[in-house]
């Protein structure tokens, strides 16, 4: 017999850590090899964890809503050949001793909570609690009583890590236990006022946020808190374009098997407006600007449940129109059917969405953190128009569609964001109908 450490993979670049969602295997049961043991969580992808080993789970070190580092042991296997043997299991704590430390304030925190020795007794509680939760407790000061009180979002209302974390980061604006008063001190008294509950009646039905909902919340949140919104506006004259495409469409599918749509003739003018305007494809650090030399475009691609995934199109910049087309109907095509790897949604240097999908003219899209830009593509509409010509002005009926351009008003001023959308339009408008694709 030997025991095969289970570890967190590599998901691809700059993915650090995963959440586990559920388990799909219990102690005592067989696993197969490549079977799936657990599913996880990145921001923006779920996938499955499979096993290497042919054996039977015999330990899990981590429970569902724990958030696990890439490398990590969470689960052992025992089988009957010669698979690597443990020479000692890593505990959690253990684990988070040894990771690199966050930059963020919470995530010292979690470190040095997992450190520490909870000490409170649980015993009386009738709630579940993790031992990652516990150790912030004590941590924090937080006593069993006013642990109870959090609102939990794990599995069977169970308080996870993230619900901990932000009863921590929001305490000061809620009111807390009163400590027992010593010699030396005189009771405390809270001046905060409790937030009132929501009031539901019969006829009013409460939705949990879905996992990937809850993440989209806290993203758009934490964006608007951290950049400066401001937007610039333009209207787009793509008649060549859409009659270019009615024109080469069918051919255009039967020659490389799959549809064209508009948004790769977007992306394409996208992606040359950046190279014009390099100061766009950038993020902030601090007090530093990070300059991006790859151009990576995000695409927000619809989910089937109503949620946004921006997959990402790597060095856009260098690929042709089919290579574009083929490039967005395959992020697409797998962000519908859940298939996407977790590498295909990171590294992304500026997004663009379509808002035009669901009918609307415009919009003032939220910045996809960390980066400074997002592009909105607004719905393309006959609308009458006034056609210059040699002969004069007249009034004609033109395809037209709005541009809306979100920047981080810190580092892009209005000139840059403007100039940046004018060349975009620039370029769709000089759109040579002659070309070949």
């Amino acid at each position: 017999m030997a025991k095969f450490e289970l570890k967190l993979p590599k998901m691809g670049e700059s993915v650090a850590e995963a959440t586990i969602t559920n388990w799909l295997k219990e102690v005592g049961e067989s696993i197969d090899e490549d079977e799936a043991v657990l599913e996880i969580a990145t921001d923006k992808v779920d996938s499955e964890v499979p096993s290497e080993v042919e054996g039977v789970l015999v330990e899990k070190l981590f429970e569902a809503d724990d958030v696990v580092k890439v490398g990590q042991t969470i689960a052992i296997i025992e089988t009957d050949g010669d698979a690597p043997v443990a020479q000692e299991t890593e505990t959690p704590e253990k684990v988070e001793e040894k990771a690199p430390a966050s930059t963020a304030q919470v995530e010292d925190m979690v470190t040095q909570a997992r450190e520490s020795v909870t000490s409170q007794d649980f015993s009386d509680s009738d709630r579940f609690y993790s031992p990652l939760v516990k150790s912030i407790a004590q941590e924090e000061g937080i006593s069993v009583s006013e642990l109870e009180t959090i609102s939990g979002t794990g599995k069977d209302n169970r308080v996870t890590k993230n619900d901990i974390l932000d009863y921590v980061k929001n305490r000061g604006s809620q009111p807390t236990q009163t400590a027992q008063p010593t010699a030396k001190q005189e009771p405390a008294k809270s001046t905060e006022v409790a937030k009132v509950p929501v009031s539901v009646n019969g006829e009013d039905e409460i939705i949990e946020m879905s996992r990937m909902g809850k993440l989209i919340s806290h993203h758009m949140v934490q964006s608007v808190q951290t950049s400066a919104h401001v937007q610039s506006f333009i209207e787009v004259d793509v008649t060549n374009i859409w009659n270019w495409r009615s024109k080469i469409k069918n051919e255009f599918e039967k020659r490389e098997g799959e549809k064209i749509t508009f948004t790769p003739i977007f992306m394409e003018a996208v992606a040359k407006a950046i190279k014009d305007f390099p100061m766009i494809n950038i993020s902030v650090d601090g007090n530093k600007i990070i300059k991006k030399k790859a151009i990576n475009l995000g695409m927000a691609a619809a989910l089937p449940d109503g949620n946004l995934i921006v997959p990402v199109i790597k060095n856009a910049d260098q690929l042709n129109l089919v290579g574009m087309s083929k490039a967005v109907n395959d992020l697409a095509n797998r962000a519908r059917q859940g298939k996407l790897k977790p590498d295909d949604t990171q590294g992304g240097t500026y997004t663009v969405t379509n808002v035009g999908t669901f009918g609307s003219i415009m919009g003032t899209p939220i910045i996809n953190q960390p980066q400074v830009g997002i592009l909105a593509l607004g719905a393309i509409r006959k609308v009458p128009a006034v056609i210059e010509t040699a002969d004069g002005d007249f009034i004609g009926i033109r395809y037209k569609m709005f541009l809306s351009h979100s920047y981080d008003h810190r580092v892009v001023n209005g000139a840059l964001g403007g100039q940046f959308v004018q060349r975009v339009a620039q370029y769709l408008e000089a759109f040579d109908v002659n070309r070949s694709f």
